[in-house]
């Protein structure tokens, strides 16, 4: 095996090489920046450039007054990636299993959730400045992250919602909601015409207002009245509404409501609930839904920490036309 045996890379590979002799355990010590310089006759920065490029890796950590510990033995690992999810659910534990099935035994991964709080976000990415290779980050709608992101050591990839901004400056795999809600409108305009108004459903505080935008311009071309409502709680159905829903909760608010009005979806109105679901696929006999494709997303993503290019990639969209449309 080539080696480089310059300078800290004296450090990597004396960490390295007793990890595979299984000298160094996990959990075990290892040497202090004092014992490194004696023991290879370097600069204490050499020394902690070494360190610090195992900490990097994920293999090593240090800890304040005991020294510095073995925290991971695969060491043939290239990135040692930070990921940093809005929040986890069904959708995102698709894309979670799909990233990390593409990575393999090419990384380690430490996976986080700010859960949409801006102290979270910038705290967790904070802490691990110069701790890891790669950073994923899903930072949601959180405005004026770019000097945030320049400060970090390492790789920065946008996952999810696109800040177009940055364009230029991160790779990304992003979902353009905007445009994908007008162009899944357009594709099933023929079913829509029969609805008088279309009512965008999610809390404004999280959600992509993009998708509010995509609706209006559909809209207004087809003549069709639009209104934007925070949830469906306590709310009749008039006959003639198409319900576009962002939350499980009120899909089945609506599912409910329904029944006790005795309206049949698809029929007397229509519901369009984004992100698809096994679920999905037999409630109320099938319920129409616009999603991204989270497994191809998490894919697309781990080809990008193997890419040494800024990339800006759309992941697409579909539109399942089910009996509730």
């Amino acid at each position: 095996m080539k080696r480089n045996n310059s300078k800290y890379n004296l450090i990597i590979n004396h960490v390295t090489d007793r990890i595979r002799s299984e000298e160094y355990l996990l959990g075990g010590r290892i040497p202090s920046i004092n014992e490194f310089r004696n023991i290879y006759n370097l600069s204490r920065d050499t020394v902690f450039a070494g360190l610090q490029a195992l900490i990097k890796k994920g293999i090593i950590a240090s800890n304040h007054g005991v020294g510095y510990f073995i925290t991971s033995t695969k060491i043939e690992a290239g990135h040692h990636i930070f990921l940093l999810f809005n929040e986890f659910n069904g959708f995102k534990e698709v894309l979670f299993k799909s990233f990390m099935d593409s990575m393999r035994d090419v990384a380690t991964v430490d996976l986080y959730f700010h859960n949409y709080n801006r102290k979270v976000f910038e705290t967790l990415i904070n802490d691990a400045n110069g701790k890891y290779t790669d950073y994923v980050i899903m930072s949601g709608k959180f405005q004026g992250i770019g000097p945030l992101l320049e400060s970090l050591s390492g790789r920065v990839f946008l996952l999810d919602h696109f800040h177009f901004e940055l364009k230029g400056r991160y790779s990304a795999v992003f979902q353009d909601f905007e445009k994908n809600t007008y162009e899944a409108l357009v594709s099933g305009k023929e079913l829509i015409r029969k609805y008088k108004r279309i009512l965008m459903v999610q809390k404004e505080e999280k959600e992509p207002e993009e998708r509010y935008d995509g609706l209006k311009a559909f809209c207004l071309e087809q003549n069709i009245g639009h209104d934007y409502i925070a949830d469906t709680a306590g709310r009749e159905i008039a006959i003639g509404e198409l319900f576009i829903v962002v939350k499980d909760e009120d899909l089945a608010g609506l599912i409910k409501q329904a029944a006790i009005q005795k309206l049949s979806p698809g029929t007397d109105f229509g519901i369009i609930s984004y992100n698809d679901t096994p679920l999905k696929e037999v409630l109320a006999g099938g319920i129409t839904t616009l999603s991204t494709d989270f497994r191809l997303m998490g894919k697309t993503m781990a080809e990008l920490i193997g890419t040494k290019a800024i990339c800006t990639i759309e992941n697409p969209w579909q539109l399942n036309i089910r009996r509730s449309l």
